[in-house]
């Protein structure tokens, strides 16, 4: 018999839970995002499918997509790839990792699990409540795309919504709301304005300096030619003096 970890994570209550599965006829050839119809002895999983995220073996090496085995590869990994970290490498360097494949085996002892149908009956623990969420968004369009809100409406009297409340460490009470980022205010517009005015000076300048400098380098070029005519002129005026 074989015991596994389960671990199941909802999005709609923001809760995971772990269990332990004691069961041999568990371990069949499922694949990473395979859809998992689950038929335990326990009651409350009856009629939940569940999608498998990934999962571990007992020393730890993770599942990893595309790797059709359900045994531990060593695969040439380079920096930014699953499963190898790759700090401090040369560029380009690959090294070559230990890996478990996408194939549930009998080997696997922590597999996670995603709910993507909710059964008949709650489970305890998971589905039964729900987490408030601690952290909204950020960005403007997306707290009015969350509350549903026009552009005339003001963002910053929605944020309260999900402001927290805590006891700083000298014991005094503060509230802490995230900052709104992207948001349209007067002042925002006028700083746009001034830029984009400053850009327009700077632009304007320096189109008249470049006139006044061709201006300027003209005039240098016509008095270096005269010099030249009258220095070519008087060259040959000497020259006929001398022939004469």
């Amino acid at each position: 018999m074989n015991a596994e970890d389960a671990d199941d994570a909802r999005a709609r209550t923001r809760r995971w839970c772990a269990w332990m599965v004691d069961e041999d006829y568990y371990h069949r050839e499922f694949v990473l995002t395979a859809r998992v119809m689950r038929s335990f002895r326990r009651q409350e999983w009856k009629g939940y499918v569940f999608k498998i995220m990934g999962g571990n073996d007992k020393q730890g090496f993770g599942m990893k997509q595309g790797v059709l085995t359900n045994q531990r590869v060593f695969l040439l990994m380079s920096q930014g790839t699953s499963g190898f970290r790759g700090h401090g490498r040369r560029k380009g360097e690959r090294r070559r990792k230990a890996c478990r494949g996408c194939i549930v085996s009998q080997d696997i002892a922590v597999l996670n699990l995603l709910i993507v149908k909710q059964g008949d009956a709650e489970v305890p623990g998971l589905t039964d409540t729900e987490v408030a969420r601690l952290r909204g968004p950020k960005r403007a369009s997306k707290i009015r795309k969350l509350f549903a809100l026009t552009k005339e409406d003001d963002v910053r009297q929605y944020v309260n919504t999900y402001r927290r409340e805590f006891e700083s460490a000298t014991g005094k009470k503060k509230s802490k709301a995230p900052k709104i980022q992207r948001l349209v205010t007067p002042l925002v517009i006028k700083r746009k304005h001034a830029r984009a005015a400053a850009k327009k000076a700077k632009q304007a300048k320096s189109k008249a300096e470049a006139a006044e400098y061709h201006k300027v380098l003209a005039l240098r070029i016509r008095e270096q030619r005269e010099r030249r005519s009258e220095s070519l002129a008087k060259r040959r005026a000497s020259s006929v003096a001398k022939k004469a």
